[in-house]
């Protein structure tokens, strides 16, 4: 009987406030009409705003498909003369420079789309090919902070990596911990904690890496993750 009441009561009340509204709306029914046309012009706006993002990030996906192709031409044999329907390059320098412009120009150009983020990660790893340390940091410090926690985290490692190659470990051990307490899809809780033990042994820290390893072993057992672990155990106490 109780929870029928509450029922009723609950009906009662949106019975009421339905006809309290109805009413409202006849009252103020050139007002509302006046708002409706407001808000089909804003949605329209809008509708139109996500198509045309999706349309531009649709160009920008066809043209870093394009780029990551060319990024992954072969290297001719020193001595060796371009070939016009086989695409290749005569260095590997040759071809990260290449390719880092246009990683860069299609970041630059889709700054708004997922697909320039992703652009701006490969324009990073290729400056960072060529030895540009201070560019590649400055792309993937961008990218880690984007909004999209896949590529983010990608930008995180290789940037934990940059940090390492320029003698700021602290700050490469405190990125690889924010990766392992927050896994993606793209980097894993292993694939963090394997990159940070191995900062760790390359420290000359081998009891940090020792830790790591033991309880990769203890959360994975019987795992392809745990032999690994156990044979970088071995590898370290034969050091």
């Amino acid at each position: 009987m109780r929870s029928y009441t509450r029922h009723q009561l609950k009906q009662d009340s949106f019975t009421t406030s339905t006809a309290e509204t109805i009413t409202w709306a006849v009252a103020h029914r050139s007002k509302l009409i006046a708002v409706g046309i407001v808000l089909a012009v804003i949605l329209a706006a809008l509708g139109g705003g996500w198509a045309y993002v999706n349309y531009r990030d649709q160009q920008a996906t066809a043209e870093l498909a394009l780029a990551i192709q060319k990024y992954n031409e072969p290297i001719r044999p020193a001595g060796t003369p371009a070939t016009p329907d086989v695409p290749s390059f005569g260095s590997t320098q040759e071809r990260d420079k290449t390719a880092n412009a246009e990683f860069e120009r299609i970041a630059n150009k889709y700054s708004f789309t997922q697909s320039a983020q992703v652009a701006r990660y490969f324009a990073g790893v290729t400056a960072r090919d060529l030895g540009d340390n201070a560019t590649a940091e400055k792309d993937f410090q961008q990218v880690a902070a984007s909004r999209h926690p896949e590529i983010g985290s990608l930008a995180k490692l290789a940037l934990a990596a940059v940090y390492h190659d320029t003698n700021r470990n602290p700050q490469a051990i405190d990125l690889y911990k924010q990766l392992i307490d927050h896994p993606t899809a793209s980097v894993g809780k292993n694939t963090a904690q394997l990159a940070l033990a191995s900062l760790y042994e390359s420290m000359d820290q081998p009891n940090e890496a020792r830790h790591i390893y033991e309880q990769m072993q203890k959360d994975a057992p019987g795992t392809a993750v745990a032999q690994l672990a156990m044979q970088r155990l071995q590898a370290l106490g034969k050091q």
